[in-house]
């Protein structure tokens, strides 16, 4: 072997075990470099003998560098493998990848698309949490487009329309333009009238039977071959509710041999007896469907990048096929798996929870029992807490499990500094307490202690959680106003230090003052807790984020005169 090739063989060696001692953050290994380095250079090939004993020092010289040491020869050696190290590692840091071909667009574009048959589930929020954020990394634009063009079968619901924006809103976003694809139906028969002169849609008035069976043996119905005079003259005719609901369709003319039966000469338009419940749109009985009105839209609207479910897949296939005959250039596509909820027993379905609703089995979309976005927020969690859970999913296409823990973990980052600490006893047992001070002080905040404290009226008995209840003869440290020792009949005060706490192990219990405490109704996700607060809850209004101490976070909701009502947020 002439040097000049053991200095090349050298340099690739030493090249190659930089970038993996950086990449993985480990020692370089023999087996892992040369593999690469022999299919990357062909003539290193010969000497397949010797190589690995000209190797193997320089990867051990390499392993003997600090990181700086590394990083400063891999720049003087191939600075673009430093940049590819670097940009892996700050997209460690942002858990959605980038999106595809973003320099090909002047703007990217892209839209939320809900169908507002009711208002937003847990899992709808995942959409506009992602879609928002990509927004502003890429300084974007955002469409919101109710995709309300089936006024029958997901039927919608005159309330979402607002609900749903409201929704947007609480997350943090903000749509660039609203539209509803109801007040666009003059412009879907224009393309249907246009896609029939370009020979790609024909009137069908099969049964639905009967063109499936055609359908899936591969076969055209009898209608397939029609001219464009009769398929425009047929279509006129819907546009003009001359025909009863299933009585006539416009298929998009595809491949009825294709492999996918799912994608043969699909139904673009239906006859829908039920009047749209939007007064505006009530007049229309031939209406699109979701795949034509939303590849239209689409196009219309420039959208350069779409992210949808991975059961949508059929969908852009079906939609290539109108883009095709008009020769649009189709969106950048992301398909995503399902998303999985913990912690609730209430399906994430719009029409389970509609059900549940209408049983009376839940009191309303807020109700904190339910998987929907409304009880989030009326639980005092911040959007921002919801739409952070979320973007750490990604855009897996394979099915992700979010853990409400993490949505937890979230909110408590941003509440935690602000929330007053109170006491709240649950279902308690009331105890007659003796030799105290009259009021306790406990701090408003124990991490603020510049906030203050709060006074609290001892009384003649106070209130403890049944498992808080002490054995005869032992003492506890009522949280913010002292020691006391159980006779099995009362409290009596014993006047002794913390170190009681901190060296004896004695332990510390929240309380109420029997006779000034306010009754108070925690509602939470699994059902309502009632008991007793501190008399200074009265103090916070609606919307106020507490921590009920030993307990967790909850938001104040309402004072009636009978009780103060708040709930539960999370630990």
């Amino acid at each position: 072997m002439d040097q000049d090739l053991r200095g090349r063989i050298e340099r690739e060696a030493e090249t190659a075990a930089l970038f993996n001692a950086l990449k993985h953050d480990s020692d370089a290994q023999v087996g892992a470099i040369m593999g690469p380095m022999m299919g990357e250079n062909p003539e290193f090939r010969p000497h397949g003998d010797e190589i690995p004993g000209v190797v193997a020092p320089v990867i051990e010289r390499v392993n003997g560098l600090s990181v700086a040491e590394k990083r400063d020869r891999l720049e003087a050696l191939a600075p673009e493998l430093l940049e590819e190290i670097d940009a892996e590692d700050e997209s460690d840091d942002r858990p959605l990848p980038d999106l595809p071909n973003v320099d090909s667009y002047e703007e990217v574009r892209m839209r939320l698309a809900p169908n507002p048959n009711g208002p937003w589930h847990l899992g709808s929020a995942r959409m506009p949490s992602v879609i928002g954020t990509y927004k502003e990394l890429y300084d974007g634009w955002m469409l919101c487009r109710f995709d309300d063009t089936d006024p029958e079968t997901k039927r919608p619901d005159m309330n979402a329309y607002g609900e749903i924006l409201d929704a947007i809103e609480y997350l943090g976003f903000e749509p660039d333009e609203i539209v509803n694809a109801s007040d666009r139906v003059e412009l879907y028969y224009d393309h249907a009238r246009n896609l029939i002169d370009e020979g790609g849609a024909y009137t069908c008035s099969c049964e639905g039977a009967s063109f499936s069976e055609l359908k899936n043996a591969g076969k055209p119905c009898p209608h397939r071959d029609k001219d464009i005079e009769t398929t425009r003259a047929e279509f006129e005719a819907m546009v003009d509710g001359e025909y009863e609901s299933g009585e006539m369709v416009l298929r998009v003319r595809t491949d009825i041999e294709h492999k996918n039966p799912a994608l043969r000469d699909w139904v673009a338009f239906r006859m829908v007896d039920t009047p749209h419940p939007r007064p505006e749109a009530a007049e229309y009985r031939c209406w699109p469907m979701l795949d034509f009105q939303s590849g239209v839209d689409d196009h219309e609207f420039e959208i350069t990048h779409i992210v949808r479910g991975i059961d949508l897949q059929d969908s852009a296939k079906r939609q290539q096929f109108v883009y095709d005959y008009f020769g649009w250039e189709y969106p950048e596509l992301i398909h995503w798996g399902h998303i999985q909820i913990d912690a609730y027993d209430v399906a994430l379905s719009t029409s389970t929870i509609k059900e549940l609703i209408a049983n009376g089995e839940l009191d309303g979309w807020d109700d904190p029992r339910a998987p929907t976005v409304a009880s989030l927020k009326r639980r005092g969690i911040r959007g921002e807490a919801v739409v952070n859970a979320m973007i750490q999913l990604g855009t897996s296409s394979s099915n992700v499990d979010l853990a409400m823990s993490s949505v937890y973990a979230e909110n408590r980052e941003l509440v935690d500094d602000d929330a007053d600490r109170l006491f709240f006893v649950r279902d308690g047992v009331e105890i007659p307490i003796s030799g105290a001070p009259d009021v306790a002080e406990p701090l408003v905040h124990p991490d603020h202690k510049d906030r203050g404290r709060r006074r609290i009226p001892v009384g003649d008995a106070v209130s403890i959680e049944e498992d808080d209840r002490p054995a005869v003869d032992t003492r506890v440290w009522l949280k913010g106003l002292g020691p006391v020792r159980y006779t099995g009949d009362a409290f009596e005060f014993t006047d002794e230090g913390i170190e009681i706490v901190r060296e004896e192990g004695v332990d510390v219990i929240h309380w109420v003052p029997a006779g000034e405490s306010v009754p108070l109704r925690l509602r939470t996700i699994d059902g309502d807790e009632t008991g007793r607060a501190e008399p200074g809850v009265r103090s916070y209004v609606s919307d106020d984020i507490v921590q009920f101490e030993r307990i967790g976070f909850a938001r104040i909701d309402r004072h009636d005169d009978a009780e103060t009502v708040a709930y539960f947020s999370h630990p």
